[in-house]
């Protein structure tokens, strides 16, 4: 037997290196620059928001009310609290038919809490009616003849007190958030929250302030929007396309308002109130007032519709990968194109709404459709609607673009979690 002359020397057979394959130079490239484009593109847009939410804030330091004074104390009737303990009506004036109400009372704050006080009003049908357990806010007047012996001061109705009925309906709506959406739906609140104190503490006092009200809107307006975007929806790419589609659109809402209210001429005096405040300080811009309202107001419907088509992208590109940027601002924008005929109508109905009275005169034939739309307080309300309408559609295809450019470049695992957290309409 004769071994061979590789085990008779003892050695082992050693098994073949196989040289690594060299990477491919064009896949490797692009796998790079894929990471690079994500990076960049998603780091670029986050920096423009933080340039934009740094600018807010400044904006805000500088403008930030320091000297309210007590300007409209002079417009604002001074009232206590009042319960209704009787009402009857008696014979007032000259002849026997004329009648008054005259509406017993019983003092529940002030300086005569427990006193006993007396409201008259003509029995013309103009007055509110009023029930036995009303609560009223109400506000000393000066004696009317023949009530003297009843030995009770004579007191106006100034409103009725709406306190409690508002918290009911604030806590059924809170309810009805956190039932359906839970945690976004908290933080939604918590947003709702801050959006109204920065309007209390820092959009009205600034504007009573002598500040620019117009640049006053679009910061308050800017960091409402910011705010409760990043509470309700996170910082994810999903979060920073509905804040870049709303901090344009919201920008070109401020400065159409800006030109189709110096277009039209609109001056602000079309109320009572905008007298009132004439009267008590003659420097408020009354028509930058008016564009703050127009901002301000249209910032809600803005808000929605830029998180509703951030967040249909997301959930299309999640559902199908493999769809490219033409298919996802296709299928994205026919639904947004549904969102927009929706909410627009919305808008609509909602400034038509608040113009009612005269609309009810436009309706009579009392006015012609010419001179209706020529008064000031319904032109008011064209231009409002338009100008927040324009600022929607344009909001539409912005946000979904940017929305499907990031949609493109986000990882797969952070798209499945963007999906699965969807927008709760609570703005």
């Amino acid at each position: 037997m004769h071994l061979s002359a590789t085990h008779a020397s003892g050695n082992v057979p050693t098994a073949r290196r196989v040289a690594p394959k060299p990477l491919n130079p064009v896949l490797s490239r692009r796998c790079f620059n894929a990471r690079i484009s994500r990076l960049s593109l998603l780091g670029a847009a986050r920096a423009f928001i933080v340039l934009v939410a740094l600018g807010t804030v400044v904006a805000m330091a500088l403008m930030w009310p320091t000297n309210v004074g007590d300007k409209f104390s002079e417009v604002v009737q001074p009232s206590d609290k009042a319960t209704v303990t009787g009402i009857d009506d008696r014979p007032c004036g000259a002849t026997v038919s004329d009648r008054c109400i005259r509406v017993l009372i019983q003092l529940d704050s002030g300086d005569e809490a427990g006193s006993r006080g007396v409201i008259q009003w003509n029995a013309n049908g103009v007055d509110p009616d009023v029930h036995v357990g009303d609560k009223l806010r109400v506000a000393q007047a000066q004696e009317i003849p023949g009530y003297e012996e009843y030995g009770q001061n004579t007191w106006t109705l100034v409103d009725f007190q709406r306190g409690p009925a508002l918290i009911a309906l604030f806590a059924i709506f809170a309810v009805m958030v956190l039932l359906l959406s839970r945690l976004r739906g908290a933080l939604s609140l918590i947003g709702l929250g801050i959006s109204l104190l920065l309007i209390l503490v820092y959009v009205i006092p600034a504007i009573l302030d002598g500040k620019p009200p117009v640049a006053v809107a679009i910061s308050g307006s800017l960091a409402i929007g910011l705010i409760a975007i990043l509470l309700a929806h996170g910082r994810g790419p999903k979060a920073v396309a509905a804040m870049l589609g709303t901090t344009s659109s919201l920008l070109l809402t401020a400065l159409l308002a800006v030109i189709f209210t110096s277009a039209t001429r609109l001056t602000g005096l079309s109320g009572e109130e905008a007298f009132a405040l004439r009267l008590a300080d003659p420097s408020v811009s009354l028509q930058g007032l008016l564009i703050a309202g127009m901002i301000i107001g249209a910032l809600g419907v803005l808000d929605d519709v830029t998180v509703s088509q951030s967040s249909t992208v997301f959930a299309l590109r999640a559902a199908n990968p493999d769809l490219g940027f033409r298919e996802l601002f296709g299928r994205a924008m026919d639904v947004g194109r549904d969102h927009v005929a929706a909410t627009v109508n919305t808008l609509v109905l909602a400034y038509a709404g608040s113009s009612l009275p005269v609309l009810l005169i436009f309706a009579s034939g009392a006015l012609g459709a010419g001179e209706a739309l020529n008064l000031e307080l319904v032109a008011e309300q064209v231009v409002a609607t338009l100008v927040g309408s324009i600022g929607l559609i344009v909001a539409v295809p912005a946000t979904t673009a940017l929305a499907a450019l990031l949609a493109l470049h986000t990882p797969r695992a952070e798209l499945e979690h963007e999906a699965a957290h969807g927008h709760a309409h609570t703005h």
